[in-house]
């Protein structure tokens, strides 16, 4: 299929804002229910062949080891336990309220306490109402699900193509159903002294220089799906290194800036795959560079680290 085909925002919001609230449902039990990792890393969703998966969570907390995943092709929530037990429900048909409530039966059903600390949504702008009480989110077009599955799968392999450049502490490709991004992280050794107000998650996040990337369909602010990057902390001078290709643009966002290619100006590049990456690999050096790490010892040339491979 198409690389990129156009997705723009309004054609599936409504669509957007209930699989969102799906996913923060599924991940608050990943959450609760997995070890923890640096920067958040066991919180996040990874992509499969048909969807996006919880990977497997539980024996740590008592449970039997589960896995949760959305598909996104038949259009199906399936859990399943290490016993090779499965419970699933079709993701149509579904408010919020009433995907909670089957979700919560689906894992009973297989011997799991799915129980979830704040059953309501995070940093969405219904945070304060519960899961059980949202019955104004209930769209599922199926088609729009599948398009969404197929562009993150698209992106994904893209940013793994990006990552392999790096040798140093990265983050895998993820997808974290908080902000509905994929993401990827780049890390320095070097520790940033977040205070204790910015928050748990804030600095557990950024406990290190880091320069991240990644893509989102967009949101009330930025109406339109695109890519972005950010150094945090921001260096002083970020916003003047050069951005690739020409349509990329720094913008504020918070107390700092994006780097932003927007997915549509993407689309119009020759060669889009190209055109991201190199915008990606702009951004790093814009970032990174000012941060004072060593780019060149962190290179990392088409993922490969044996020198005598590498030498050929």
């Amino acid at each position: 299929m198409e690389l990129f085909p156009a997705f723009p925002l309004d054609e599936w919001y409504d669509t957007k804002q209930t699989v969102h609230r799906f996913e923060q449902i599924v991940g608050k039990v990943r959450l609760a229910h997995s070890p923890r990792r640096n920067h958040w890393w066991n919180v996040p969703f990874h992509l499969t062949g048909s969807g996006i998966t919880s990977r497997p969570m539980g024996l740590v907390d008592g449970n039997p080891v589960f896995t949760v995943d959305f598909d996104f092709v038949r259009h199906q929530l399936v859990a399943s336990n290490l016993q090779g037990h499965t419970a699933c429900f079709p993701l149509q048909g579904h408010s919020v309220s009433s995907f909670y409530l089957q979700f919560q039966s689906a894992l009973d059903s297989l011997g799991v306490d799915g129980s979830i600390p704040v059953a309501h949504p995070f940093d969405l702008p219904d945070a304060d109402r519960p899961f059980a009480d949202d019955r104004e989110h209930a769209t599922y077009v199926p088609e729009h699900a599948t398009r969404y599955w197929q562009v993150l799968s698209q992106v994904n392999l893209v940013l793994e193509e990006f990552a392999a450049g790096f040798s140093g502490k990265t983050s895998p490709v993820h997808h974290f159903w908080h902000t509905f991004d994929l993401a990827l992280t780049r890390f320095s050794s070097h520790p940033v002294d977040q205070p204790e107000a910015a928050g748990g998650l804030v600095r557990e996040a950024y406990s290190r220089e880091a320069v991240s990337f990644g893509f989102w369909f967009g949101d009330d602010t930025i109406p339109e799906p695109c890519f972005y990057a950010y150094a945090a902390p921001e260096p002083e001078r970020l916003t003047e290194q050069p951005l690739s290709p020409a349509a990329a643009e720094w913008v504020p966002s918070g107390h700092g800036h994006l780097a932003l290619l927007r997915y549509a100006d993407a689309r119009k590049q020759p060669d889009p795959r190209a055109a991201v990456l190199a915008f990606f690999e702009s951004a790093y050096r814009a970032g990174a560079g000012e941060l004072g790490w060593d780019i060149d010892a962190l290179a990392c040339p088409g993922g490969v680290t044996d020198p005598h491979q590498s030498g050929r």
